[in-house]
């Protein structure tokens, strides 16, 4: 009941975020966002009481692929709003804050895809890790898609308002790889931890997804090289960083797809 009340608390903040950004944007996109940092906060906050009480069930931890995805967005959503602090990142909302509305009633609406299991805390551990790195490449991948978006725009010299609220595309391209080498160090650990704490990584199950994980772990280590070494920007950096992004998206939402959906 509690996390009934608290998500759908969140999907209304949210929504409401989003209809006074969109206003605001079109008014001035140099607003002020200190309201918004305060909604951001209330549905952040609501988002993540009512995930723990989908997550941590009496039986051991529910990792339904639906639950699991309203939680990748909860991180999403922190994350961003705590690099917000320091950085104009606002406009990202316009996005996330539907996707995440969208996202909890999804997980608050169906039924649990996965039965719950009682897990060691070195595995849960595990689990939380790659939840970071899965959610923190995403937002790069997010951030690639606009900044691939400010350089277009900058290169037919159009101007729109969202174009207007972005920051100068070489922060845009700062802020990328910071996310990229955070979720590249996350993914390492996941990947080491991974080996160490499951007595079988290769067992069929997991194959999959640990393939595609280290598909995407060399993807990224090769466009973190070539932008120190080479320089890399635009879009090259932009098509690796996707190129990445689509390995883990088909290896970790694929395998639950094909777990919990199909190979039942």
């Amino acid at each position: 009941m509690l996390a009934l009340v608290s998500g759908f608390t969140a999907v209304a903040i949210y929504l409401g975020g989003f209809i006074y950004l969109l206003r605001q944007l079109l008014k001035s996109p140099n607003f002020n966002p200190a309201q918004l940092k305060i909604v951001a906060a209330a549905a952040i906050a609501m988002h993540g009481f009512s995930s723990a009480r989908l997550l941590f069930v009496t039986d051991g931890l529910d990792l339904s692929l639906l639950k699991i995805v309203a939680l990748i967005f909860l991180v999403i959503n922190l994350v961003v709003f705590i690099s917000g602090q320091k950085k104009a990142l606002h406009t990202m909302y316009l996005l996330l804050f539907p996707i995440s509305a969208i996202s909890l009633i999804a997980a608050l609406s169906a039924p649990s895809t996965k039965v719950a299991e009682v897990m060691s805390p070195y595995i849960q551990g595990h689990i939380l890790i790659s939840i970071l790195a899965y959610s923190l490449l995403a937002i790069a991948a997010l951030q690639a898609l606009l900044t691939g978006y400010q350089n277009w725009q900058l290169k037919h010299k159009q101007q729109n308002f969202l174009m207007r609220t972005f920051p100068p595309l070489q922060t845009m391209e700062k802020f990328l790889f910071d996310l990229i080498w955070a979720g590249q160090i996350l993914l390492s650990l996941s990947l080491i931890s991974g080996f160490l704490y499951y007595e079988d990584l290769f067992d069929q199950k997991l194959l999959h997804k640990v393939t595609l994980s280290l598909v995407a772990w060399s993807v990224y280590a090769v466009l973190l090289w070539g932008r120190h070494n080479r320089g890399w920007r635009g879009n090259k950096a932009i098509s690796w960083s996707w190129v990445g992004f689509i390995a883990i998206l088909m290896g970790y939402i694929g395998s639950k797809i094909a777990l919990e959906f199909i190979l039942v």
